[in-house]
């Protein structure tokens, strides 16, 4: 790493400073990849388009813009595509996430941009991926977690299958897998001088991360339907029950020394041998059942704390940040009056921290146009637009 791109940093900004990433803005897993890229201590701009990506939040309270800077590039106008090649030919990275073919459309592809800077890692966050039937239609998480078998696994046997946020496709299937890729791509560039693309689609990684459980259905032990498993909620001591005031606790007493112990401290040890009889689960999920609704969360929470028997309340988002574990290792922050998720994970010799909130749209553009040293970037566009269509 040159000592130009370097200078003006300063320490603690995290184990990717002086990594260079365009982000192309749009919405979800692409934009969370990069902010988390931008936790890491990359310098992240993220190129806007002119009225912003549909579905977005104000950008004020867009907490996945933090630790970036913006610019608004018209990629339509016929000098657009130019201004974000020439960050692209200073960029280590550069993320986007239109369907197949629209970057390519729009001149900002990989061909155009490699032709560029050879070692750029060109990182393409999709649904679908980039070839299959399904490549050029459109789609959202639920979709995607539906056909990999994932969606099929949540939720009680007897009711339509629960939806788990956008958070197992778009962001443990989709952006985080387009960061390993990237890093790993990285990594290949710098040691050959070569880039390459990274395609993730948010099927292939929701489908990765099923791996445990299709060894499992392959051996017997894992029965392909919802609520009738170990870790699907079948299981009578691995599962979340309500309380007497209408909340809830999380039940995860797999172990025999921590199911003892969970049994003990609820109160019905008599119960417990049916642990290992599944002709007597349905008979042990109802005394437990009834326990839990004796007393209300904060009370069970009182019971087993200090405890080894894998008990926990489920709390809301705003409860999240005060309880005493997250509070003690700050895993929430607040920066600018938004409470939020800190950087994750820690590095003992290259700290992160949130440094910026969310970037407002073009509001850092002369500052990227002086440090990237892209001059284009900052001139009032002089040409009409093109008619392109993503």
């Amino acid at each position: 790493m040159s000592q130009a791109r370097t200078a003006g940093r300063t320490p603690g900004e995290g184990p990717l400073a002086g990594v260079r990433v365009v982000e192309l803005a749009g919405i979800g897993p692409g934009p969370f990849a990069a902010m988390l890229l931008a936790d890491l201590g990359a310098d992240v701009v993220r190129v806007d388009r002119p009225g912003g990506p549909g579905l977005a939040i104000d950008p004020a309270h867009d907490v996945t813009n933090r630790n970036k800077r913006s610019v608004v590039v018209d990629l339509k106008a016929a000098d657009g595509p130019a201004r974000v090649l020439d960050l692209a030919e200073r960029a280590d990275v550069l993320i986007e996430g239109y369907r197949p073919g629209v970057a390519e459309r729009l001149g900002v592809g990989p061909a155009d941009c490699h032709a560029r800077n050879p070692r750029l890692v060109y990182g393409r966050m999709t649904g679908w991926g980039q070839d299959g039937p399904l490549a050029g239609s459109a789609g959202h998480d639920i979709g995607y977690i539906a056909l990999t078998g994932a969606l099929g696994m949540i939720g009680a046997p007897d009711a339509p299958p629960a939806v788990p946020a956008n958070l197992l496709g778009d962001y443990a299937g989709g952006s985080l897998y387009l960061v390993v890729g990237i890093l790993a791509a990285l990594h290949h560039a710098r040691a050959t001088g070569t880039g390459q693309v990274v395609d993730a689609a948010i099927v292939d990684g929701t489908a990765h991360l099923t791996a445990m459980i299709h060894g499992m259905l392959s051996a017997g032990t894992w029965q392909d339907r919802r609520g009738a498993n170990l870790l699907d909620g079948g299981c009578p001591f691995y599962g979340t029950y309500e309380t007497g005031d209408g909340r809830y606790m999380a039940v995860g007493a797999l172990e025999p020394r921590f199911y003892a112990e969970f049994m003990e401290l609820l109160g019905i040890p008599e119960q417990a041998p049916a642990r290992d009889d599944l002709t007597r689960w349905t008979e042990l999920r109802e005394a437990v059942a009834a326990r839990f609704k004796s007393r209300t969360r904060d009370e069970w929470t009182a019971v087993f704390a200090d405890s080894d028997a894998c008990v926990a309340p489920v709390l809301t988002l705003r409860e999240a940040p005060h309880h005493p574990h997250l509070a003690a290792r700050s895993t929430f922050t607040e920066h600018g009056g938004i409470t939020q998720p800190a950087p994750a994970p820690r590095f003992s010799a290259t700290p992160t921290a949130v440094r910026t909130g969310p970037a407002l749209p073009g509001t850092d553009t002369e500052a990227v146009a002086r440090d990237w040293d892209a001059p284009r970037l900052s001139t009032p566009s002089r040409n009409p637009q093109r008619k392109v269509c993503p």
